[in-house]
């Protein structure tokens, strides 16, 4: 492994040395898969890029199965302090039981160093085909509200003597309230807490990627109809926050604005926007939302332009410099081990990650050779039944393949 330096944050800038250390988790399921086959195209990416001026210094972290296997916690504080440390790291997918048993791993890394802001570009790659006619016009970047919303986990059980003193409470304090639980002895009850401060950062984020990157719009998606004190509140605070630090100025009568460098801010309710990605999806660039919005919303957005399995994510906090890249899709179990898993989503999360340390070259090689693999119809099995005429590659030859590409 190359020796390495850790990455440090001065005067709100990341300074990042030639040999960066960077921590990183396997992952569960097929994630060692992924990892033998990524970890090469990567490294090969960045030597394409710099020759041997620059490389990156992997350091392997634990969390999930193996973490528990070797240190008895799913997820260590070591790893946890490995993270706060060398500020940006990259994992793969991660074991989150339903209805039970540990808390998400992946929820408790981004907690647990305030990363704020999910981060989920989504692109078409031209040859594949999806379920909708034009695929091409999909180009949208979502910023997912990541420490708020349900996501916070504060709920009690059915049944149990925390739900009977919630309830309690709430008869008490607000008893019109409390009449409107139908069953409220086998309920149980969940707390959505969503703050000024929270969507402030969140939308100035956003604000700020798209005036960077010369966007021309950002659409705050919310259920504020129906959820006036919570997403109604991320609404308006997002609003607030277009003409008090970025000078935007009204459009008509409705909240609608535009930043003094013409980008538009704009608000459409979730559900709505479930039908605007598919009729006019054009129509939308960057995209702010809260927690769960943004979980439904990128996941139907990956599936327009070819799945989870191309889609990439990041979990960044702005002002401390952390960030954590990951692959968006689930462990696949069933596919550990067979060398048949498509790399794709976390490949381009370390695009995204390359591109966040400033290494712009060896990120446009990296999603270049995976735009040539499409291309040549050289793919895993999942691309492959996408892409007529295609060749379906282990994934082991699916990175000599990317690499040859570079």
């Amino acid at each position: 492994m190359t020796q390495g330096t850790p990455i440090t944050m001065t005067d709100g800038r990341l300074c990042v040395p030639d040999f960066p250390i960077i921590p990183h988790i396997i992952g569960d399921g097929s994630g060692p898969d992924i990892w033998a086959a990524a970890q090469r195209v990567i490294d090969a990416a960045v030597a394409a890029a710099y020759g041997d001026k620059r490389a990156l210094a992997w350091k392997e972290v634990l969390a999930g199965q193996k973490a528990y296997d070797t240190t008895g916690e799913w997820l260590p504080e070591a790893t946890m302090q490995a993270f706060r440390e060398l500020l940006v790291g990259i994992k793969g997918p991660l074991t989150t039981p339903v209805g039970g048993g540990i808390r998400s791993l992946n929820v408790a890394l981004r907690q647990g160093l305030d990363l704020y802001c999910c981060v989920r570009p989504v692109r078409y790659f031209q040859g594949i085909e999806t379920p909708v006619k034009a695929p091409e016009k999909v180009d949208m970047v979502i910023f997912r509200e990541n420490t708020e919303d349900i996501y916070a986990g504060i709920e009690f059980a059915e049944g149990s003597p925390e739900a009977a003193d919630f309830f309690a409470w709430l008869s008490a304090a607000h008893p019109q309230r409390a009449a409107k639980v139908r069953f409220p002895h086998t309920s149980g009850f969940g707390i959505k807490p969503v703050s000024r401060e929270g969507t402030e950062r969140l939308v100035r984020a956003a604000i700020e990627y798209a005036i960077a990157q010369n966007r021309p719009c950002v659409t705050l998606v919310h259920k504020g109809n129906i959820m006036k004190f919570t997403e109604g509140g991320f609404r308006d605070w997002g609003y607030a926050v277009a003409r008090r630090e970025f000078g935007a100025q009204p459009i008509g009568d409705g909240p609608w604005c535009r930043l003094p460098n013409g980008i538009v801010v704009k608000d459409c309710i979730c559900d709505a926007f479930l039908q605007e990605i598919l009729l006019h999806p054009q129509e939308h660039s960057v995209v702010a939302t809260l927690n769960l919005n943004g979980d439904y919303c990128s996941d139907a957005l990956a599936a327009q332009v070819g799945g989870i399995g191309i889609a990439p994510g990041a979990n960044i906090n702005y002002a401390t410099g952390h960030a954590v890249f990951e692959a968006t899709h689930g462990t696949a179990p069933k596919l550990a081990g067979l060398d048949k898993v498509n790399p794709c989503s976390f490949l381009l999360s370390a695009e995204m990650m390359l591109r966040y340390i400033g290494w712009g070259e060896a990120a446009d090689r990296l999603v270049g050779a995976i735009e040539k693999a499409v291309a040549a119809k050289t793919v895993t099995a999942d691309l492959a039944e996408m892409i007529p005429g295609s060749t379906s590659l282990p994934t082991s030859a699916f990175a000599d393949a990317l690499i040859a590409h570079l």
